[in-house]
């Protein structure tokens, strides 16, 4: 059972949050937080799998209970519920260790599967929101960097595809190895690059030049099966 906190200052918000997720059978929402504060608290005294954080919210809102609930929960899987109107708060979540977003009218059956996918470490990002987020990145961070030399020649391959924004299952299948093999690489890049986690790695490919403004790889990753798997 997936177990879910859901924090957003808005009862109706919070109840049809509830009645998506609970309908699914696998998902339990075991706490509401109506402002930052309390959701700090309920992350604190569940230690859900997911929490659903909305940005703006009475008292403390869901950008600095983000920071607070990270720094003490350093593994802690928190998605943002945004609105496009809250664009210029997406960079700065992620920033502060968001693993994704999911916006507040996406269907049902998205909004569902997006929690099955941050509840096993994998940003549930939309890619209106993906794109969103790199271009803001990039516009407060003009100067392009080069690529570390430490990544091998496969982890720049994943980190390409990442930026592209495929999951782990389409990366595997595009370069014919293991979902295992995939989350090993990602693993493996974010620590190198210093990151917290795949969304950030998303917007480091951009960056660094593996992925252009179409959301296309530049040097697209080959095909080969790789040795040992």
């Amino acid at each position: 059972m997936i177990r879910v906190v859901v924090a957003d200052d808005q009862a109706l918000v919070r109840a049809g949050v509830r009645m998506m997720l609970e309908a699914a059978g696998d998902m339990e929402v075991c706490g509401e937080a109506a402002d930052g504060a309390e959701a700090v608290r309920l992350a604190e005294r569940h230690r859900p799998d997911v929490v659903l954080m909305d940005l703006r919210m009475p008292r403390v809102d869901g950008l600095e209970a983000t920071r607070r609930i990270l720094a003490a929960q350093p593994s802690a899987r928190i998605v943002v519920l945004t609105t496009f109107s809250e664009d210029e708060n997406l960079y700065a979540a992620l920033g502060a260790g968001a693993l994704g977003f999911l916006v507040k009218d996406d269907p049902p059956a998205r909004m569902v599967e997006s929690v099955r996918r941050a509840a096993t470490g994998e940003p549930p990002l939309a890619p209106s929101v993906l794109r969103r987020v790199v271009e803001r990145a990039l516009a407060a961070e003009r100067q392009a960097v080069p690529l570390p030399p430490g990544l091998t020649e496969r982890e720049a391959q994943v980190l390409t595809l990442v930026g592209v924004g495929l999951s782990n299952a389409e990366i595997a299948d595009r370069l014919h190895v293991g979902v295992t093999t995939v989350k090993s690489h990602v693993a493996a890049l974010i620590d190198k690059l210093g990151l917290r986690n795949r969304t950030q790695a998303a917007v480091m490919a951009h960056r660094f030049g593996l992925v252009d403004t179409g959301f296309n790889p530049v040097a697209p990753a080959r095909n080969d099966r790789e040795s040992g798997m």
